[in-house]
């Protein structure tokens, strides 16, 4: 049964904080918000919990997957970032963004596109998110709620409880989320492009 914790989107509370990091640390899935949607998470080395994502999800081994980072030094820990993307990137976060790089040999080869050897990068704006990476001090590995046969991330964190209170440990409530996808930015050997326009606007790449 998951716990359910309502959490200040402005102002999270520290010792709840405290808790889902808790919940994170000893393999626990939990349900969070970003600035574009609420997301699945666990933590980035325990397999078992990975797994559950995936079937949860019911993803394929080609779906790109994403690290949530507290800040720039800790994406360069997974990803490989030239000096286009470090000033993307440091232009655009924390924001609605998912940056696609190429992964370094810290990131699990399972979590890595199998032909293009790329991880999805986000440093969120949400607050909550925000706390969660910077108490856990570590890249939280993060997928969308989208669940098999819906267009759209769940919204509504009450009818996210009702859904998957035997499948996650701990759904966080900071209210109703509107759906609104990150805005997909890939870094190729030409330069990087917007590959998914999203919630996040970088008029430098218009």
């Amino acid at each position: 049964m998951a716990q359910f914790f309502q959490i200040h989107p402005d102002n999270p509370q520290l010792r709840l904080i405290h808790r889902a990091v808790e919940i994170i640390r000893k393999g626990g899935v939990i349900v969070y918000p970003t600035d574009s949607a609420y997301a699945l998470a666990c933590h980035l080395g325990d397999k078992h919990a990975l797994d559950k994502i995936r079937r949860i999800r019911q993803l394929g081994d080609k779906h790109n997957f994403t690290l949530s980072c507290k800040d720039l030094t800790q994406v360069s820990q997974f990803a490989k970032v030239g000096n286009e993307a470090h000033r993307l990137i440091k232009t655009l976060t924390p924001g609605p963004f998912t940056f696609v790089l190429d992964a370094t040999r810290e990131v699990p080869r399972r979590l890595q596109h199998p032909n293009k050897k790329t991880i999805g990068i986000r440093i969120s704006g949400h607050p909550v998110a925000r706390s969660l990476v910077a108490e856990l001090d570590e890249a939280l590995f993060s997928s969308s709620l989208i669940l098999p046969g819906d267009a759209e991330a769940m919204s509504d964190p009450y009818d996210i409880r009702e859904r998957l209170e035997h499948e996650v440990d701990l759904v966080i409530d900071v209210g109703v989320i509107p759906f609104e996808p990150t805005t997909i930015i890939e870094f190729f050997k030409t330069g990087a492009e917007i590959t998914r326009q999203g919630k996040g606007l970088a008029p430098m790449l218009d």
